[in-house]
């Protein structure tokens, strides 16, 4: 039964449906909460006065994390009280502990759905109807709307992209404000975006060699081309040491880059086991 119009109880049979599928037409809250924390037990009211004063511009779910464990840990869960944003069926924001109302309306005012909503969801169906212009207009226009959703940056450069525009594409990516393009998905996008750019860009006789020792675009364009060669060894060296000797190169591309083919390699990789390490080494 609902805690309030607003506010239900999840349980693993109900979370895809209550969640999942209601982030799609909205934004939803999951409180992870345990009885025997204190923070939870304060947080809690003041979620639900939260969702109250809203008036059902959002979703509040209250997941127990005593009853459902082994999905607060798939869902990278590991203290509570931690509450979850999500939307269209991704995590967009998380918060550890119980911070004050002023943040979480903060949050709230930037994620909430406005008409933005139905830009995305018009831009993504012009998309797949392959009228592009419409599709970057309303995906545009729905950016501008939500400038901290990372989700509407993320799809537009991948319609330009996908349209052969890739200097748009890495232009607009570029130029997102630091804190969205340190989001996961934007950072590794870019980072591939920037590498294969990079690849079909530089000169057809490049001295990988003399390149490798150059200057930081020269850098970068060797990298590339080794990882079109798919020789990544080769391509995790130069970029490494690009990053050593100009971290700050094109606002941090080099570290994203690498972090990029990590992630493409996967975490069991022998090569990325030995450059993460090294990057680990050096961090800290």
């Amino acid at each position: 039964m609902p805690l309030s119009p607003y506010v239900f109880d999840a349980s693993a049979e109900n979370f895809p449906r209550l969640v999942l599928e209601n982030s799609h037409r909205g934004l939803v809250l999951v409180h992870f909460w345990t009885p025997k924390a204190g923070p939870c037990m304060i947080l809690m009211p003041r979620l639900v006065k939260l969702a109250t004063e809203y008036g059902g511009k959002f979703l509040l779910v209250m997941l127990n994390t005593d009853e459902l464990g082994a999905l607060a840990r798939r869902l990278g869960v590991t203290s509570v009280p931690t509450v979850k944003f999500f939307r269209r069926g991704e995590v967009v924001e998380t918060v550890h502990g119980a911070e004050s109302d002023t943040h979480f309306r903060a949050l709230l005012d930037r994620f909430i759905l406005r008409d933005s909503a139905n830009l995305y969801a018009q831009g993504l169906a012009a998309w797949q109807r392959s009228q592009t212009a419409d599709a970057k207009r309303m995906l545009a226009a729905a950016a501008v709307d939500e400038p901290g959703n990372p989700v509407i940056p993320r799809d537009l450069a991948r319609l330009l992209w996908s349209n052969g525009e890739h200097e748009q594409a890495l232009q607009l990516l570029e130029s997102l404000p630091e804190e969205l393009r340190a989001h996961a998905e934007i950072a590794d996008l870019r980072a591939h975006f920037a590498l294969a750019s990079a690849a079909e860009n530089a000169p057809p006789d490049l001295d990988l060699a003399a390149a490798a020792a150059g200057e930081a675009e020269a850098r970068f364009q060797a990298a590339a081309r080794h990882l079109a060669q798919d020789d990544m060894a080769s391509a995790l060296a130069v970029l490494e040491r690009l990053d050593l000797e100009h971290p700050q190169y094109r606002k941090g591309l080099p570290r994203q880059a690498l972090l990029a083919l990590f992630n493409l390699l996967g975490s069991e990789h022998p090569l990325t086991r030995e450059y993460r390490s090294r990057l680990a080494q050096r961090l800290s």
